[in-house]
């Protein structure tokens, strides 16, 4: 009996614009061994979670290609390369010295997450061998379907844009409720980038480059400018679209997801010239 994918595919097999959605930290099919190894309630796993982003990206979705994780950050992160893996929880990952790991890891929050706001989250290490199916099964074929929508979107219009869609909490009055990233200009050209700033201010809802959050694994392994592959991370304040409890779907929802539509459309116009040039 054949396996369902770890992830929904939303989308015509053909691809209908250069535009690719990618939501991996939606995901809320949180399976019995993760709960059963939890030292900590179920709930303590929602900061973790990019609550209802998959929500507000399906409200915003037109005839875009879209992959959405249904499984949970908790049981692997999709954002984060296969060799962050904290020994800590992890039986079969090699020590590296702390100077050596990334920041994410050092603070547990590598390849399957140890830490959730400030609480220890497991009760044991997991076996070489749990980590390594996650990976085949979960980690792998998510990856693959991207590479595979933005190469079929890239071979039919010259160009694929990439935008993976976050959610973060408040940042403080005053601050960005949306933060725009491409790896410091690495996995994106300006101009795309410039486009999505432009469509914030007109909506009056202040933005932020890169800070606090310019894009992790997604981007960096998906991200081609050279090759006219073009990767963005979009983070939405969660207040933009949630409930008072930043819980479920909240009034604000329809609006935002108008902004995400409009970002949509600013990009697929930016890229438009590069596809009818290809044509």
């Amino acid at each position: 009996m054949s396996v369902p994918p770890p992830f929904d595919r939303h989308g015509p097999e053909l691809p209908a614009s250069p535009i690719v959605l990618s939501v991996p930290h939606a995901g809320r099919d949180y399976p019995l061994p993760l709960r059963a190894a939890l030292r900590v309630p179920l709930h303590s796993l929602l900061p973790l979670e990019d609550r209802h982003a998959d929500t507000l990206a399906l409200a915003a979705r037109g005839s875009e290609t879209m992959l959405v994780a249904t499984r949970p950050r908790a049981w692997i992160d999709l954002n984060r390369a296969e060799h962050e893996r904290d020994h800590r929880i992890d039986e079969g990952a090699e020590p590296v010295p702390e100077a050596a790991q990334s920041l994410k890891l050092r603070s547990g929050l590598g390849l399957i997450p140890r830490r959730a706001g400030g609480a220890e989250l497991w009760r044991r290490r997991f076996a070489a061998e749990e980590v390594r199916a996650r990976i085949e099964q979960d980690h792998r074929p998510y990856h693959a379907a991207v590479a595979d929508a933005l190469a079929a979107a890239r071979a039919r219009f010259g160009v694929a844009v990439l935008i993976d869609v976050h959610s973060m909490p408040p940042l403080g009055v005053g601050a960005a409720r949306l933060v725009i990233g491409d790896r410091f200009g690495r996995s994106s050209a300006a101009r795309f980038v410039a486009r999505i700033e432009g469509v914030a201010h007109a909506a009056r809802v202040r933005s932020a480059l890169n800070t606090p959050y310019a894009g992790g694994h997604v981007l960096k392994r998906h991200a081609d400018p050279a090759g006219n592959i073009h990767a963005i991370q979009l983070e939405f304040d969660r207040s933009l679209y949630l409930d008072r409890r930043r819980d479920q779907p909240g009034p604000g929802l329809e609006e935002t997801a108008r902004l995400l539509r409009a970002i949509i459309d600013a990009v697929a116009d930016e890229a438009l010239p590069l596809a009818d040039a290809a044509q």
